[in-house]
Parts: C-alpha cells; structure tokens; sequence
C-alpha cells in the first residue's frame, strides 16, 4: 500500500462516482411491517448517514453522504407492533405457533428464496451504509443463507428425535420442543444481516411471534426484505419496527408481554433493558454482549503464522467485531520483532472504499468512532506506548488508520477498554501468571487465541483459562464459525448459547405429556396419534 494513500485527494469519491439512487436521497423506508401489513409512516424520518464521505472540488473535508432515511416511530407505534405479535401467538394457540414443523420450515424456505432475489441490493447497503468490504458483504449474506438452511436440516434432526415415546418408571412420556411465546430480536451494526438472523430465524421457525427492531446502522438493508418477510409468514407472525430505543424498546420492555428477549449489543444496554421487564422470571434472554478478547503469544510461537492470524484477527472488518483480537500479550523475548513485524504486516493492508478490489481497510460507520479511538491513542501514547506503524492513528474524514500501540501497560485505557476498532495494542509479558491475572481479573470472557507449539505449556494454560472464557482458540484467531460449533461467553460476554442447534433449544421450552403405563391410557395414547386429534402429540416423522 502506497503510504498515506488514505490522504490522497481521491480516497473518497466525487459525487460522479455515487450511484445515481444515492445522489437521489437513497433508500426511503416509508413503510412498516405491522399484523402482517405493509402500512405507510406519515410520522418523522431519521437521516441515514454512510460512512462513506463524498469529496466536492473546492471543499476542505470529505462530507458524509445521507444515503436514505427510515421512520422514527415512537412509542405508540411500537406497542401497535407489540400487540400484533401478542395477538398473533394467542397463547399459544394462533395459526404460527399451531403449525406443524413442517408447514412452519415451508414457511422459512420461502422467505429464503425471496431474501436470495435481493442478494444485489443487500450486499450493496452494507458497503455503503457500514462500510463493509464487498467480498466481506457477500460473505454476510451468503453466510446467512447457509445459516438458514443449516437450521432447517436441525430442526428437522431435532424433530425427528422428539417423534418417539420412552417408557420410564412407569411412565409413558412424549417431549417436543414447542415456542416460548413473543420474542424481540435485536441486531449489532456491524453484521446487521448474519448476527440478527441467527436469532430472528430460530425464533420464528420454532413458534414464536416476532417484534424485530434492526440496528442502529445497517438498517436500509431491511428495506428490500420487508415484502419477504410480508409475504412469507402469517399476518402478525413478523413485525419490524424502527426508530430511537429509547422510544420504542424500553416500552415494549415496560409492557412485561415480552417473553423472549434476544439482544447483541453492550451489556449495559442489555441490563438497562432487562430491569424494565417487570416479570424478570418469566422474560427468557439470550445475549450477545462486550469481548475484550486476549491473543497469547509464547515464546515458542510460529511467528509468520501469528502474525497474519493476529493481523486479520485485530482488523477483519476494521476491528468492528465482537471476536476480534483486542489486545495482545507478546513474550518479551519476541515481543519488538513482533512489532515491528506486525507494524508492517498492517502496512501491507489495502485502505479505500468498500467496493474496491482488495480493498480490506474501509471509513468507519459510527458518528464519533474516530474521535474515540484518537483519545485512546492519545492516552497511551501520553503514558509511554509508541504507534510503531506509520501514519498509525491518522485520520481523514471517517477513516482511521490502524494503530499499532508498543508497549502497552495497565496504566492505559486501551489495556482496559475495548475498542471496536483499528487500534492494536500489544503488551509485552515476562511471566505467564500476568496474562492469567489479566483473564481472571477481566470482566469479559468471551474468547481468546494462544499462539506456540509445546504442547505442555499449550495444555497448561488450557486447563488455567478454560473455566474463564467461552472458547479457547490454538494457533488461530478468535471467532465465530463454524455455525455448528457453541457461541457463548462467560462473566459479562455473554447470556445464553448459541449455535445452529443451541438456537433451536434457546427459542423454544420442553414439553412433555405423560401418562402411567397402563393398557388403558396406551391405548387412548394411541387412540389420540392414530386419529390425528392433538398437533402436539404425534408420531409424524420429518423427512
């Protein structure tokens, strides 16, 4: 990369470079998806502003471009959408949560062929409006579809296992999985798309009606699904509200006919929320919450394969990730060369608009996020770290340069505070015990990387650090995937699990009828299956 080439009077665009549907104002979200109607919005709009600034002749700085503009709906408008899905789950005897399993995965299977129409135009709402990569956005939705589809084939698994009677103790006994009744789904900004499906489509496929409110930033993306999701499920069964939390959350909270609560944000957010419901014991909550995710470099280490794990792990979609590396412990016998290695790793690094080739450093989404990381910046380097990379900390308009900050101490705010975003402080250590402190001592415990090759000292530290973080990653870079595997966290990370099959369990309650084992009420067991005369209680097979 081309030094400073962040600065070049052609990093952002001129408006002859802006499709024309942005110069024309974007995408208007006039509509609202309530009881299974698109209804118009004659209240306020709120401005949606990309991150992608426009560069006009004769002006300073780069201006941010309004790409569109969604309702402001208030609380009214939000208890309208609230009662719609109470009205739709009717306690659990509504068309939705009456369906077989099967009529309700014919149900998802269509929304997925729609969504899969407008693959272009979300793919493109996510470059202009978070600045995501176009290989990064393509990868979001591509993803999500997968997702779905594995969701699908588990629900059926898990069906199938629910189809038969045990007898024990005397008991004759059925289980199924049935909803838990309304659920309100929130989403992060930074995969508005993927992380808010993987708790939007399990909700609905196992029964439950939905209140869904898109994030703060990614939210035009919802536009061209709103049909999608009108014409897919049954009136009520998906209702998409918009606007401020303050507005419309907390009410929907304080009315206590929330019952599932599915929630990727910050902790505070989510516990501010949650002391709202006034029935804490019957409000069911899955959480996605703060990371402030360690790497763990021994002196042992591959070093060429640390780097490029701890480089992409820092700034994949600039450090706007949960699971991304946020701060990272290097032996002191590696510690300057793997500075100075990384520094010019992150060099190498490609910035520029998001539908560039290659490009892999975009402009960030959030108002303020560069003035923020600055200050970190500025802390440490106050308090006697360096930025060893050059043009480290920079900024111009809404992009910031990557910072690597060397040496790092606790006296720094960087050393406690996670960033969500590219700024990569490293810490030299001498002894091990003071990365275990840091993890103990640590309010997050979502994931964190170990990086060498003695499998004593790798096994050691597993079994110290395994009862302190959800998951532990050898050699590689905290993530997600595969969706198959567990996504919790520990202390405040994290409330619930998820998965493609932890999902499933989440949004849904065991149930299960029994009887004692007796001729009599076996043979009125098998009166009720073989005569079809409960949904419930049933012997079909999902294929």
């Amino acid at each position: 990369m081309q030094q400073e080439s962040w600065k070049r009077p052609g990093f952002f665009p001129g408006e002859d470079a802006v499709p024309e549907k942005f110069r024309q104002g974007g995408l208007h979200i006039d509509s609202t998806l309530v009881a299974g109607e698109l209804r118009p919005w004659h209240g306020p709009f709120a401005e949606v502003r990309s991150p992608v600034c426009i560069h006009r002749p004769g002006q300073g700085e780069p201006e941010p471009l309004v790409i569109g503009q969604t309702p402001l709906m208030d609380e009214t408008a939000a208890l309208e959408a609230l009662d719609s899905a109470v009205a739709a789950y009717d306690q659990g005897n509504g068309v939705w949560p009456s369906l077989s399993v099967s009529r309700r995965i014919t149900h998802v299977e269509r929304f997925l062929a729609e969504m899969r129409r407008h693959r272009d135009a979300v793919v493109e709402l996510l470059m202009w409006e978070i600045g995501k990569s176009w290989k990064d956005a393509c990868k979001e939705f591509d993803r999500t579809c997968d997702y779905i589809n594995d969701t699908i084939h588990e629900l059926k698994v898990l069906d199938r296992r629910s189809s038969r009677f045990e007898t024990v103790g005397g008991v004759v006994a059925q289980t199924r999985r049935l909803p838990v009744g309304v659920a309100l789904c929130m989403g992060p900004f930074n995969y508005p798309l993927n992380e808010t499906f993987t708790t939007l489509i399990p909700a609905l496929i196992m029964g439950n009606t939905v209140v869904f409110k898109p994030a703060k930033y990614g939210v035009l993306l919802i536009g061209p699904l709103l049909e999608a999701f009108r014409s897919s499920f049954p009136p009520g069964v998906i209702n998409i509200i918009f606007g401020r939390g303050r507005d419309t959350v907390g009410p929907l909270m304080e009315s206590g006919k929330v019952d599932m609560f599915a929630f990727i944000g910050t902790h505070r957010g989510a516990s501010a929320l949650k002391q709202m419901h006034p029935k804490p014991h019957r409000l069911k909550a899955v959480l996605g919450l703060d990371a402030n995710n360690p790497a763990i470099v021994l002196p042992d280490a591959d070093l060429d394969l640390t780097i490029s794990e701890c480089v992409t792990g820092a700034l994949s979609f600039n450090g706007q990730r949960c699971t991304a590396l946020k701060l990272l412990f290097v032996h002191e016998s590696l510690a300057d060369e793997f500075a100075r290695r990384l520094s010019a790793a992150v060099s190498e690094l490609t910035a520029g608009m998001p539908w560039e080739p290659d490009v892999s450093l975009t402009p960030l989404p959030e108002p303020g996020k560069t003035v923020f990381l600055r200050e970190l910046v500025e802390d440490a380097l106050a308090k006697g770290a360096s930025v060893v990379n050059p043009g480290g900390g920079d900024i111009h308009g809404t992009y910031f340069h990557p910072a690597v900050l060397y040496p790092v101490t606790p006296a720094m705010r960087i050393y406690h505070e996670e960033q969500f975003g590219p700024v990569i402080p490293i810490v030299s250590f001498t002894d091990e015990r003071e990365v275990i402190e840091h993890v103990r001592d640590s309010d997050y415990g979502q994931q964190l990387s170990i990086f060498g090759s003695d499998s004593d000292a790798l096994g050691g530290l597993i079994d110290l650090l395994a009862n302190q973080v959800g998951r532990l990653n050898l050699n590689a870079q905290c993530q997600r995937g595969p969706d198959t595997l567990p996504f919790n966290g520990r202390k405040d990370s994290a409330e619930g699990t998820l998965s493609v099959s932890d999902a499933l369990r989440v949004f849904s309650i065991r149930t299960t009828v029994a009887t004692k084992s007796s001729d009599t009420n076996r043979d009125l067991v098998t009166s009720i299956v073989r005569g079809r005369h409960s949904r419930i209680l049933t012997t079909d097979y999902l294929f």
